[in-house]
């Protein structure tokens, strides 16, 4: 079942991305792109390893965070519900089938899109350094919210109220879940990475808008379907979302700042000479 969940998703978001790249990206680049890509992949290796590395080591640590969450006992669930209340029932009130659909469309589907095709717009420019702005946002993103998941820990709104929160993802896709577990521990909301990782790619889009100016408003429609389908699917409260946002607006900071600043690409040929 999870092989088969894969495949759909992935021949979801490549269907996706190839209309992404005929609307946004164009034939010229493309072009520009057959004849500069071994130097744009060097320019972009060293980010892109180093995110790797982050995402594998991210995988194994988040079998043992909850243990170490629970050893440091920073319980914020009840806190989070004293701020916003009953938010997320209030959101699910306007539930209809359709509405369900879209968000859980864009949950699962839009949100891989929004991760994927960027990087893929951003090699297809000459300048590599929103590519490796990019790169480097991600890492922070998941690097941040790994010590965040460590310190904290928040159920989300399905967990703590399972009676009255209604879990409409999987209404719509059930089969969706044998992939949610392999990601997600139920500790593990605070911030929502889904909102931040969605965030990241609307600031950056919105960077790179007199390159990319249609691209920068479909990210930003996207991104925000993203974040109200976490809390609409009653996965993340709205303080997760937000906190999710920031988070996000500091990755893309710092990430500005380092590439800008420090090139692991040139102090590797320093190294070499």
């Amino acid at each position: 079942m999870l092989v088969g969940v894969v495949v759909q998703l992935t021949v979801v978001v490549a269907v996706l991305t190839v209309l992404g790249i005929g609307l946004f990206v164009g034939r010229y680049r493309l072009r520009d792109t057959y004849r500069e890509w071994r130097s744009r992949i060097r320019a972009a290796t060293p980010a892109a390893v180093v995110l790797v590395l982050v995402l594998l080591f991210n995988n194994v640590a988040r079998q043992i965070v909850p243990d170490v969450s629970w050893m440091i006992g920073w319980q914020f669930t009840w806190g989070i519900y004293d701020l916003e209340g009953e938010f997320i029932l209030w959101l699910q009130s306007f539930a209809t089938p359709w509405v369900t659909a879209y968000f859980s469309f864009m949950y699962i589907y839009g949100y891989v899109f929004l991760l994927f095709f960027p990087a893929v717009a951003y090699f297809a420019l000459s300048n590599t350094r929103p590519l490796r702005e990019l790169l480097t946002a991600y890492t922070l993103n998941y690097t941040l919210g790994l010590v965040l998941y460590t310190f904290v820990i928040a159920f989300g709104p399905r967990n703590m109220m399972p009676e009255l929160v209604e879990a409409l993802l999987y209404d719509t896709y059930p089969q969706y879940q044998h992939l949610t577990r392999q990601v997600n521990r139920n500790t593990n909301v605070f911030p929502s990475l889904h909102a931040s990782l969605a965030a990241t790619v609307a600031f950056l889009a919105y960077r790179t808008r007199d390159v990319y100016p249609k691209w920068a408003a479909v990210a930003a429609f996207v991104a925000v379907s993203v974040a109200v389908s976490t809390m609409y699917l009653g996965i993340h409260w709205a303080i997760d979302v937000v906190a999710g946002v920031g988070l996000a607006y500091l990755s893309v900071a710092v990430a500005h700042h380092l590439v800008g600043r420090w090139s692991l690409s040139a102090a590797l040929e320093r190294l070499r000479s």
